[in-house]
């Protein structure tokens, strides 16, 4: 199967002294590349601060214009978000389709979306990025200003006012209509998250910066420990691979049990529009007993990387779940795996060393509330002997006259259940 031509586009960035502004313009090319585009030409300018008109200097459109016409590439993407009337000037200035960073994000993640929530959300996202770009057409305001066929200027005005006016109310019942119908899936969706509750499974999420390997991490935990008739997730090398949150059930060998959801990826400058559109599909990250921050070891942005995803969590108030940090990808580098230090973890998630020091470190936090207890159960009562050995780690059983004797490592819950089996020695 032959891959679909990349489209080639020019990339353009403002340096305004930001430290961080080659790490952006190199993730605005990571990203041009995921929307099966080329980067043909990078340019960049260095000025105090944006032109409010056209973003950049009037001598850097001029340029920009030289280009198009030249190389006849006709699509330029900006490396941050652009106003309305900027995106217009531009495109009237350079007589190219401008496509600013958070229009590009949007673009990648509607061709990903698989799930009817995933696309939902994203359509709702892509609707609010619209609504206060709708403006009339050049030719519409040119009508709008001579009449046409000897009738008043001013009356066409107003029905061109219109037209924007009717357009805008079109996308406003279009977001009323979508966030009806992704009301009815985060109320499914909670419903779910509320069941596992009940069920009193510990869960934990793998949060971090897109492409970290965060799916290939859950994929080696769910072969190691999940059903047998448990997916994989997808894996690719490449941002935003998938939009949706997948949640799967590790059953470890001593009984313990845990729910393990792997959510979207962050990245810098993450449009406000998807934040708020995806807080649905990442309130398994707020609800989780534990977050496993996954970041990519071998990538030198990888601090930048680890602030994004803080910065995110904080936006989608997620402050206070405990969390552990995995330097993933080791084996891309020089550094010695697996190891750890604290709540800290280099490994490779293609190591199943790697994988059991990750293993001990989650039960470590999610299970700390077990209690080991002697119990003696009557003969009578076999089923609660059956539902420690299939829930619990039970450590010794005997069997006495009275009936049978086990040491068993489990649930505070379940320890509270089944108190009045409880014997001292």
């Amino acid at each position: 199967m032959e891959e679909t031509p990349r489209t080639p586009v020019i990339t353009i960035g403002l340096n305004a002294g930001q430290s961080t502004f080659n790490y952006a313009m190199t993730e605005l090319r990571n990203l041009v590349e995921a929307n099966n585009m080329t980067v043909a030409e990078e340019i960049q300018q260095s000025l105090p601060k944006p032109n409010p008109g056209t973003y950049f200097g009037t001598g850097k459109v001029e340029e920009l214009a030289q280009i198009v016409a030249d190389d006849g590439v006709d699509i330029i993407i900006v490396n941050d978000e652009l106003t309305p009337s900027q995106i217009r000037n531009l495109e009237n200035g350079t007589k190219a389709r401008i496509i600013d960073r958070t229009g590009l994000i949007l673009e990648i993640f509607a061709n990903r979306a698989q799930s009817r929530e995933a696309k939902l959300q994203v359509q709702l996202a892509m609707l609010q990025y619209q609504l206060p770009r709708l403006h009339t057409s050049a030719s519409q305001r040119l009508d709008q200003q001579t009449g046409s066929g000897g009738g008043g200027g001013f009356t066409n005005r107003g029905s061109g006012e219109s037209q924007t006016e009717m357009s805008r109310r079109t996308i406003q019942r279009s977001i009323n209509h979508v966030n009806h119908e992704l009301k009815e899936i985060t109320q499914a969706a909670a419903t779910q998250r509320q069941q596992r509750e009940r069920n009193e499974l510990p869960s934990v999420a793998l949060v971090g910066y897109t492409n970290a390997g965060k799916s290939t991490l859950m994929n080696a935990l769910v072969r190691e420990f999940g059903k047998s008739e448990d997916k994989q997730v997808f894996v690719k090398d490449m941002l935003f691979a998938t939009l949706d949150t997948s949640v799967r059930q590790l059953i470890f060998p001593d009984q313990k049990k845990l729910l393990l959801s792997d959510t979207v990826g962050f990245v810098s400058q993450l449009p406000t529009q998807l934040v708020k559109a995806f807080r649905s599909t990442l309130a398994e990250a707020a609800s989780a007993d534990l977050l496993v921050q996954v970041v990519d070891y071998a990538d030198p942005n990888r601090e930048a990387m680890m602030a994004t995803t803080e910065k995110t969590l904080e936006e989608i108030g997620v402050t206070d779940v405990p969390m552990i940090t995995v330097f993933n990808k080791a084996d891309l580098t020089e550094a010695s795996y697996p190891s750890r230090v604290g709540d800290q973890l280099i490994l490779s998630a293609k190591d199943p060393d790697s994988v059991a020091l990750l293993v001990k470190a989650m039960k470590e936090k999610v299970f700390h509330n077990y209690v080991t207890a002697n119990f003696l159960v009557p003969f009578s009562d076999g089923e609660i002997v059956s539902y420690l050995n299939e829930n619990a780690n039970v450590l010794d059983t005997s069997y006495e006259a009275e009936g049978t004797a086990l040491k068993v490592e489990l649930q505070q819950a379940d320890f509270d259940r089944f108190k009045k089996f409880v014997v001292t020695e």
